[in-house]
């Protein structure tokens, strides 16, 4: 198998026609043989009836429906999980990723290269506020971890087998791909497009997945927060020290020492606000660790056509 295409589902009826059409338009010109994976990750619409319908047409499309809603990192790892081809592109099914850029990204894989990923140039029908936190969380990443993830990145890419091998060695339970595919190394390049608007339906990638998926990368490839807790107790400490030879100075030495409740109640709260964010830190990389020590499967497969 030359080519594995990976494409995760949540309720996408309104694009899976188009997408498969468009896909094979491409592979076809490229004389490649290959398979198209479907990850039907929880979807309450008519998607997997759609998948299942083309597969009984066409042997080459492959699906996977999941017990439930895994997310979309995991989902994306149970279709690299079944992947045989030599190379695996991963794909949303919304169209806003151009199946057309398949053969530039291949091209750029046989040329020598393990991962060729697609970077944005423009981002259509997106808001300013989603770009403006997307551009945040990747400076914020490259400045507190050791891995370099490229700026206007997703995870649409193409990877060679040898970096999936890699990735089947990394369980575990708060997936986190593009952080993963940049630790990993090996050689990569990128080629740029514009980013189009959904084709139909809504995203699936809600503001509370976004942040969820951005603790993900933080607490999976850095400590700083937990420094943070660290330098902000001794921080606090400090301060609190200070104030308490300024209370003894104005009650004893100076004499302008006047009762009342207002700084007294400002520093407990204070020093209360920057412990519970303490707990708060050490609870998320508890919860983690917590998880993966469970080593409950990542996902589980309801049906699947895949032998």
């Amino acid at each position: 198998m030359d080519l594995s295409v990976i494409i995760p589902v949540y309720n996408e009826e309104g694009n899976i026609y188009k997408l498969v059409d468009r896909l094979q338009k491409v592979v076809n010109g490229l004389d490649l043989s290959c398979e198209y994976i479907f990850i039907n990750d929880g979807s309450r619409d008519r998607s997997i009836f759609l998948i299942q319908e083309i597969a009984a047409r066409d042997h080459s499309v492959k699906y996977i429906d999941l017990s439930r809603n895994f997310g979309h990192q995991i989902a994306v790892s149970a279709g690299l999980d079944f992947a045989k081809g030599d190379a695996i592109v991963i794909i949303d099914a919304d169209l806003q990723d151009p199946p057309e850029l398949i053969g530039e990204m291949y091209s750029k894989l046989k040329s020598g290269y393990q991962v060729v990923y697609a970077k944005r140039k423009s981002r259509e029908g997106e808001s300013y506020f989603k770009k403006l936190t997307a551009r945040l969380f990747y400076k914020i990443m490259s400045k507190i971890t050791s891995i370099s993830i490229p700026l206007d990145t997703g995870d649409f890419r193409i990877i060679d087998k040898k970096v999936v091998e890699v990735l089947k060695q990394m369980p575990e339970q708060q997936k986190f791909l593009r952080g993963q595919i940049s630790w990993i190394g090996f050689k990569q390049t990128y080629i740029q497009y514009d980013r189009q608007g959904r084709n139909a339906g809504n995203t699936g990638y809600t503001y509370d997945k976004m942040i969820r998926l951005a603790l993900d990368g933080i607490t999976s490839f850095s400590n700083f927060p937990l420094k943070f807790a660290t330098v902000s107790g001794f921080l606090v400490s400090g301060i609190t020290f200070i104030m308490m030879i300024y209370a003894l100075w104005s009650r004893f030495i100076s004499m302008t020492y006047e009762p009342g409740w207002t700084s007294l109640i400002l520093t407990v709260l204070f020093i209360g606000g920057i412990q519970l964010i303490g707990i708060g830190i050490i609870g998320e990389y508890i919860s983690r660790i917590s998880a993966n020590v469970r080593n409950r499967p990542l996902y589980i497969i309801n049906k699947t056509n895949i032998e």
